[in-house]
């Protein structure tokens, strides 16, 4: 299982404080599986969060929030019994538990076992477990966001206004499994966000940046901070230039990094095992067939050491690990959780996700990305007669059960005869997530993955997630621009 130091460390933060054991534990979810269930599991959730905001040079807000509590669920074919309570003690621990027993006994005869997959538990940490939250002073956070606003101010003098923001949090999680097995983890999570407002003859632009990773405040060093500068005041700068974007179908280049957002919501979501044991996704019962173009591999992977969609394990336990999900365009598998997976008599992925104590597990994304190609960025540049290159981008939705999205981009740029000739703005990507994925036509070299800046919702919850892609050639996409 996974270290003893791990289990050990969330055992005496989360449970001995509060009068309980392991074994008191292992109690209660013994009783558990004297019900006819076919699952279930009992979560304990400590949190600590933290953020700093500064404006104009100044400490503008500031907060701090704990937060904990105990859940404990059964799972009886496709009915769920699920209660939780704010707070752990073994009051609120044997109060949870006997609420989803008497839950469970009036839904026991529709249970229809079927047996998942069940990898062990074995792996080191992915990440410390030491709190980000201690791990600089309130100075030195403070002195923290000052040394980027003054980066920001310093980088050009058309900067007229910095924003940046601070955050921290550290979870502790104990996890009964039915199996017999208690799993903890212990994860930290930073992230700091810069905005700048650039002007120029009258005209403003904003320009974004930041990134985050599972570790302490130290991530955030001066070559951290100077990229980040780089890039928003890149951005500001390059719109402040930009002319209004063309609206028609062409040929586009999708950047590396962040534009994976695209893959994230117009195709991960689609491969989900919710949605497809539901059958509401377009990739439902196409394990097997070609979904994607040659040369395009996609995978999920939650095992990536110190990355913000990275867990040791999931929220239900299991150990995250890497998931193919497609390869060579073929589509090989879907993101599980323990339920859906037993349903749908597939392993289980280490997908299983929640928010927080009281919020049900679900399939959920970690770390999605698509690998690399064989072309230069500048050769698939080069092969563009006429076309949009987005660099970056900003909001978008997308329908999982059609598989169509909306994506504006942020910072884009007018290509043609294989130049970039000028920045663009108000461009907005219009299409349908299979049909692109059969339309691309060149996979750069250059994969890399964003810099920590993924939340990803679902069904009113939001997880931490990481994406990344190699720089794209998408033939044939509806580009909605103001000319």
């Amino acid at each position: 299982m996974l270290t003893d130091h791990i289990l050990g460390s969330a055992e005496r933060y989360l449970l001995l404080p509060y009068g309980l054991t392991l074994q008191k534990l292992q109690v209660a979810i013994n009783s558990l599986k004297k019900r006819c269930i076919d699952d279930g599991d009992i979560y304990l959730q400590h949190s600590c969060t933290e953020s700093w905001s500064l404006d104009e040079g100044i400490i503008k807000a500031g907060s701090f929030d704990i937060s904990q509590g105990v859940s404990a669920r059964t799972l009886v074919g496709e009915k769920t019994a699920f209660a939780y309570a704010d707070g752990v003690s073994e009051i609120s621990l044997t109060s949870t538990v006997k609420t989803v027993q008497s839950i469970t006994l009036a839904a026991q005869n529709l249970s229809h076992p079927v047996q998942a997959e069940i990898s062990n538990v074995c792996r080191e940490n992915l990440y410390n477990d030491k709190s980000p939250l201690h791990s600089f002073s309130n100075k030195q956070k403070v002195a923290l966001l000052e040394r980027v606003d003054q980066k920001a101010r310093m980088a050009n003098s058309c900067i007229v206004q910095v924003m940046a923001s601070l955050s921290a949090s550290w979870d502790v999680v104990i996890i009964a499994k039915m199996n017999g097995l208690i799993v903890a983890d212990i994860r930290p999570l930073v992230h700091l966000t810069l905005t700048v407002v650039a002007e120029r003859n009258g005209r403003r632009e904003i320009g974004t940046a930041g990134g985050g990773a599972r570790s302490g405040l130290e991530y955030f060093s001066d070559a951290q901070l100077d990229s980040y500068v780089s890039h928003a005041t890149r951005a500001a700068l390059t719109n402040l230039e930009a002319r209004p974007a063309p609206a028609g179908e062409m040929t586009v280049v999708l950047g590396a990094g962040w534009p994976g957002v695209l893959l994230h919501e117009a195709v991960g979501h689609g491969l989900e095992g919710d949605f497809n044991r539901k059958g509401a996704s377009v990739f439902a019962n196409r394990i097997g067939e070609r979904v994607a173009a040659p040369g395009v591999t996609v995978w999920d992977n939650g095992a990536l050491p110190g990355r913000r969609g990275s867990l040791s394990v999931d929220d239900e336990g299991t150990p995250t690990r890497a998931n193919l999900l497609i390869e060579n365009g073929i589509l090989k598998t879907y993101m599980q959780d323990a339920q859906n997976a037993r349903l749908m008599k597939q392993s289980l992925t280490g997908n299983g996700r929640r928010q927080s104590y009281a919020h049900l597990p679900m399939p959920r994304m970690t770390n999605t990305y698509m690998e690399n190609g064989n072309y230069a960025p500048q050769e698939i540049i080069a092969s563009i007669k006429k076309g949009l290159y987005a660099v970056n981008f900003g909001g978008g939705q997308v329908d999982v059960t059609s598989g169509n999205f909306v994506f504006s981009a942020s910072e884009a740029f007018w290509i043609e005869n294989g130049k970039i000739l000028y920045p663009v703005k108000g461009a907005t990507l219009i299409g349908n997530g299979p049909q692109v994925l059969q339309k691309i036509s060149m996979i750069g070299n250059d994969m890399c993955l964003d810099p920590g800046i993924g939340v990803c919702g679902k069904s009113g919850q939001s997880v931490p997630v990481g994406v990344g892609q190699p720089t794209l050639r998408i033939e044939q996409m509806t580009v909605g621009g103001t000319i």
